[in-house]
C-alpha cells in the first residue's frame, strides 16, 4: 500500500505532462492540414535526383 503513495501523484504528473504536451500541439497548429499530408504521400515524385535552382540553364 505504501507504493501507492508514490504511483498515484507521479500517474497524476505524467497525465498531466501529456495533457499539456496535447494542448501545446493544439496551439501549435499541428492538426491544421491532414490532408495535405496525405496527398504528399501519394505524389509520384522522386527526390533522389538533385533539382537544379540556376534559372540561365533553363532559357
Amino acid at each position: 500500500m505504501n507504493v501507492l503513495l508514490i504511483l498515484v501523484p507521479c500517474s497524476l504528473i505524467l497525465g498531466m505532462l501529456a495533457l499539456v504536451g496535447f494542448l501545446w500541439t493544439l496551439r501549435a497548429d499541428q492538426y491544421d492540414d491532414l490532408e495535405g499530408d496525405a496527398q504528399r504521400m501519394l505524389l509520384d515524385t522522386d527526390d533522389s535526383q538533385p533539382r537544379s535552382h540556376n534559372s540561365s540553364a533553363q532559357s
